[in-house]
Parts: C-alpha cells; sequence; structure tokens
C-alpha cells in the first residue's frame, strides 16, 4: 500500500504531507520489484527505530539504564494509549544499538505493535536482550544502518522516525551531514535523546544539547529531549516515545525551531 494511500486512512495528511514525496522513491528489499513490494508491505501509523548508543563512554549500569527506559517505556500505559489513539492503530518498531561504524547490532526485529499484549511481547524482547558496548561513536553509521532497516522492513507507515539516543559527538565513519542529508531526502524523522553524562564534553553541559539539536536532528516536527543523566533516562525516554508515537509535536508548529525538552535527574 502507498503511503499516500495510508495517510487517507490514518487522517493525517497534513502533518505528514512534507514527506511523502520523498518516499515515493523508497527502495525496496533486494530482488522484490518495487511495486510489488509496496503492496505486500502491512500499513501502520509509524515505523519507529531505536538507536542506542553502546560507545566505550557508556558503561554496563548506563547501558542497563537504557535497555530498562526502553522496556519500560513500553509498558506505560500512555504509550499503549498513544499508539492505540493513531488512524491505523498500530506501530512498527525495532531496536539496534551501535557504535563504531561498522557496530550496529539488530536486537529487537521489526515487529508490530498495536496494543498492550504486543506491546509487553515489545518490553520482554528488550529484557531478553544481550547487553554488548563498543568502542567508537558513529552516529552516521547508526544512521545508514537505520536506512537499510527502512529499506528491508515489511511495513508502510505514513511516517518514518528514527529515534537516536547518545551521550556524544560523531567521530568515526563518515561526516554526518551527508548522511543526516540523505535521511531527510527519504523523508525521515530523527529525534534525538541526548544524555548528559558524568563527564561533560568540551565546552560545558551544553556542547552536546547544541550539537544534537544542530546537526543531528531533522525533519517536520523534530525534538530533542535532553536527560540530565542516566538517572533521568527511563522519564526522559517514555516521554519522547509517547510523543513520537502520538506525533503531537506537528510540523507546523515547529517549522524551523527544534523543540528542546529537558528531564532532570
Amino acid at each position: 500500500m502507498q503511503r499516500r494511500q495510508l495517510l487517507r486512512l490514518s487522517g493525517t495528511g497534513v502533518l505528514c504531507a512534507p514527506m511523502i514525496l520523498s518516499h515515493a522513491r523508497a527502495a525496496s528489499p533486494a530482488g522484490v520489484p518495487p511495486d510489488r513490494a509496496q503492496q505486500d508491505r502491512e500499513p501502520v501509523d509509524v515505523e519507529l527505530i531505536l538507536a542506542v548508543d553502546v560507545s566505550r563512554s557508556i558503561d554496563a549500569e548506563e547501558h542497563e539504564a537504557q535497555m530498562r527506559g526502553y522496556a519500560s517505556a513500553f509498558r506505560d500505559p500512555e504509550v499503549i494509549r498513544s499508539i492505540a489513539g493513531g488512524g491505523i492503530g498500530a506501530i512498527a518498531c525495532t531496536l539496534f544499538t551501535w557504535s563504531d561504524v561498522d557496530a550496529q547490532d539488530n536486537l529487537v526485529p521489526w515487529m508490530r505493535i498495536d496494543g498492550e499484549a504486543a506491546a509487553e511481547r515489545f518490553a520482554t524482547a528488550l529484557d531478553a536482550a544481550p547487553r554488548r558496548t563498543g568502542s567508537y561513536t558513529s552516529i552516521s553509521g547508526a544512521m545508514e544502518h537505520a536506512l537499510r532497516l527502512y529499506e528491508g522492513g515489511r511495513y508502510e507507515g505514513t511516517r518514518r522516525v528514527l529515534d537516536i539516543s547518545g551521550d556524544g559527538m560523531n567521530n568515526a565513519g563518515r561526516r554526518l551531514e551527508p548522511v543526516r542529508a540523505r535521511m531527510l531526502e527519504e523523508g525521515i524523522v530523527m529525534n534525538g535523546l541526548a544524555v548528559l553524562d558524568r563527564a561533560p564534553l568540551p565546552g560545558g553541559t551544553s556542547a552536546l544539547e547544541d550539537y544534537y539539536r544542530d546537526e543531528v536532528i531533522g525533519g517536520p516536527g523534530a525534538f530533542l529531549v535532553v536527560a540530565e543523566g542516566f538517572e533521568a533516562f527511563d522519564r526522559a525516554v517514555r516521554r519522547k516515545i509517547s510523543r513520537e508515537i502520538a506525533g503531537i509535536e506537528g510540523a507546523t508548529r515547529f517549522v524551523g525551531l527544534p523543540h528542546v525538552d529537558r528531564v532532570a535527574a
């Protein structure tokens, strides 16, 4: 099914219209004709990818806090209500961890979430996922991996959202700017969750926030959530995912002005 048809089903045509033209030429899984691939894709309100930083600056305790936070979010009644409130009443979601340019680990495959039972299955998969950390911080590599996941998925959402969390700047792989531009060309909205950890970057606590706001996030209605330490991660991620699913921060509200939401420890 075409995204344009899905817009009519979901009733979100005004919000998502700027993104549709770029999706018209979305790539198909290898060996599958484009028309056939689109026909076979299952309609959902949003295709949500959760990309979790596990570079060397993330210790085992912080990694566990991230995974618990995402699992907790999918057990949150507000998140489940947000899913049910969509025009289709279902989302597709997957989670991978990332560090170096060639270090991405798909921990939970694409799953259709359409209610409490499916959300619990996703949360349970997160609970059981392995905890492994890496080395460098390649945000560009994470974005490129997300593109491949969208292209190879079996769902067709009215929106595509990449939720990327981290506590550092891109320091490996391709330059971030051209990869981010490709994401924007494909109509993918990139939202950020920047974590201000115990070892702040040069430039003070605002450096990471400024970097994520100016160089990472993008697309209609894109926003940034800043967690003031991993102690705040749980609440920050619940708030963020609920907003991403509901799409309540519309493109018309924040055109040219990315919204920043701070969550204290």
